[in-house]
């Protein structure tokens, strides 16, 4: 069976059934294995009555919603080419996508309609979402596809330069399904009850669409995040058994943690701060009496309340999309909530490792996927082979043909495996800061030091690519209008102590402190994350040339 025919089966066989739902108000709205069929029936009539055919694209331009898995659900049953958009993107990225696939119809957020025909018009038929769903039920013919039809194209977030569409076909989805199901049947083991899952990221982005397809796949109960500002609130509503995260939330919830215990004081601050202590030192082989006394008392008292508060049902958190800090993953490990780390592309169908439940490593994503090839090359990329890596870019021969050159898809990230096959990422060659002694430089792994060094820092970012030496941007939160969060004078200590352990030509000699954190709203990060190194030294160029001005190497 196809991915697409496994969840309809599924969605059929618990039609009585809440399969996913909606979070408003503080209150769930639901929809049924049976009620989404009748939405799915709905919008395929809505489809097949404008007269498209297999292999036409539609762009999906909504926030996520159960109307909008509906659709995503009708239109692949239809044959059509789903081109799933980000409604946080700006405007010009996302007419420059819709017209590089060319789409025969947009279904889009009502609010948005009048500004993609105002800044498109030539654009084809755009039609709110509600409009999908306002015809009868029909009896539409069973879909079918074969492994090479193509059901989607995702568009990658362009961190480094333009977006480029990426084709995944039914034997990618169908194959990966496989895999994730495998693997959250190994987190879950045997149960009758549904797994509670929590989604919050945009299913625009190839890891939560896998999520999403994997829960109507399975017996689970996905429960949608509808407004990010009360994302806590939210999240301890849904009460799930897992989510998938970004580094960046993780971070979050770590640094919330720390800083409301350090405000309590007293007993409290001093035993866990011994015990985080304890726990790295357990881990190394050597722990003293007295440290294991503490962290035990943190085990028996304060570690559940703080897993009580961050989520009472959580089997593990999934991580993904941007380097996690080991120190963060060692945190919740310490807690007692797992972090099981994800590494894949778009190109790989978001995924090619997982982390093994019962063998997570910290600093490693795993090993690879069973059924998935994976090598380092001689230059330390890492190179994938298997059913989870795509066609193609979408009308780009010659940026598909470079990308599997070989038979292998070569990622632009580089790692090393360990002897238990685990995967450790070290880099990403688009990345790498040439200094112009000829020296190559992985600027992830300094940034995470710092960091982890230096809490306040919001963000690091490295630079000093055909420079003498490298620099470091810190961002921070500005406060009264000013980087009052983070002083120059807490930041060169940090230097220092970093910079020791580091060969002269990998030693930081300049920053800047950037009085605002890098978001996707001012264009600096992507929507699930990661940084966007080149806006970034282009909107801080003027700022870069003083470092280089102020201390020549």
């Amino acid at each position: 069976m196809t991915f697409l025919e496994t969840i309809f089966e599924r969605l059929e066989r618990v039609a009585d059934a809440t399969v996913l739902r909606e979070i408003h108000g503080g209150r769930f709205v639901p929809v049924t294995g049976g009620e989404l069929m009748g939405m799915v029936r709905r919008a395929r009539g809505f489809i097949a009555a404008r007269g498209l055919r297999k292999g036409d694209r539609c762009a999906l331009l909504a926030p996520n919603s159960i109307r909008w898995v509906a659709l995503d659900l009708a239109m692949i049953a239809e044959g059509l080419i789903v081109v799933p958009l980000d409604v946080r993107q700006v405007p010009a990225e996302l007419i420059s996508m819709m017209k590089d696939s060319t789409p025969s119809l947009v279904i889009c957020d009502p609010a948005l309609a009048a500004g993609i025909r105002n800044a498109w018009p030539a654009a084809p038929d755009v039609v709110a979402i509600e409009e999908a769903f306002a015809k009868e039920e029909g009896t539409p013919a069973a879909p079918h596809h074969a492994d090479h039809d193509a059901v989607t194209i995702i568009y990658t977030s362009g961190t480094s330069g333009e977006p480029k569409g990426v084709v995944l076909n039914s034997g990618n989805v169908t194959f990966m399904l496989g895999c994730t199901n495998a693997r959250l049947d190994q987190l879950m083991g045997e149960r009758r009850k549904p797994d509670q899952v929590f989604q919050y990221a945009p299913f625009c982005f190839a890891a939560a669409w896998i999520l999403l397809l994997t829960s109507l796949s399975r017996n689970s109960v996905l429960t949608l995040s509808t407004d990010l500002t009360k994302l806590a609130d939210e999240m301890k509503l849904a009460a799930p058994n897992y989510f998938v995260n970004v580094p960046m939330l993780l971070k979050r919830v770590r640094r919330k943690v720390e800083e409301s215990i350090q405000k309590r004081g007293g007993w409290a601050a001093a035993v866990f701060g011994r015990a985080q202590r304890a726990y790295l030192q357990r881990r190394g082989g050597t722990i003293s009496t007295a440290d294991s006394i503490c962290l035990a008392l943190a085990n028996a008292i304060m570690f559940p309340a703080i897993r009580r508060n961050i989520g009472p049902n959580l089997k593990a958190l999934i991580c993904g999309s941007a380097p996690l800090a080991a120190e963060t993953q060692l945190f919740f490990m310490m807690l007692g909530i797992p972090v099981l780390q994800v590494y894949g592309l778009t190109e790989t169908t978001a995924i090619c490792t997982m982390d093994d439940p019962q063998h997570i490593e910290p600093g490693y994503v795993g090993p690879a996927v069973r059924g998935i090839e994976m090598i380092v090359a001689d230059s330390g990329e890492i190179l994938v082979r298997g059913p989870n890596v795509f066609p193609g870019y979408w009308q780009r021969p010659a940026e598909t043909a470079k990308a599997l050159e070989g038979g292998w898809f070569h990622t632009g990230d580089q790692g090393e495996f360990n002897a238990r096959g685990n995967l450790r990422i070290t880099g990403r060659l688009k990345n790498l800061i040439i200094l112009n002694s000829g020296h190559n430089i992985a600027p992830e792994p300094i940034e995470q030091a710092l960091a982890a060094c230096l809490p306040e820092a919001q963000q690091v970012v490295l630079v000093g690519n055909r420079r003498s030496f490298l620099a470091a941007l810190l961002t921070t939160v500005a406060v009264n209008g000013s980087a009052d969060g983070l002083a120059d004078g807490r930041v060169q200590p940090v230097l220092d102590t970093v910079n020791a352990g580091l060969p002269h030509y990998k030693q930081i000699r300049a920053f800047h402190i950037v009085p605002e954190t890098f978001t996707a709203e001012n264009g600096l990060l992507t929507t699930m994350g990661k940084l966007k190194r080149d806006a970034i030294a282009a909107r801080y160029a003027r700022e870069i040339e003083q470092l280089y001005e102020k201390k020549p190497a």
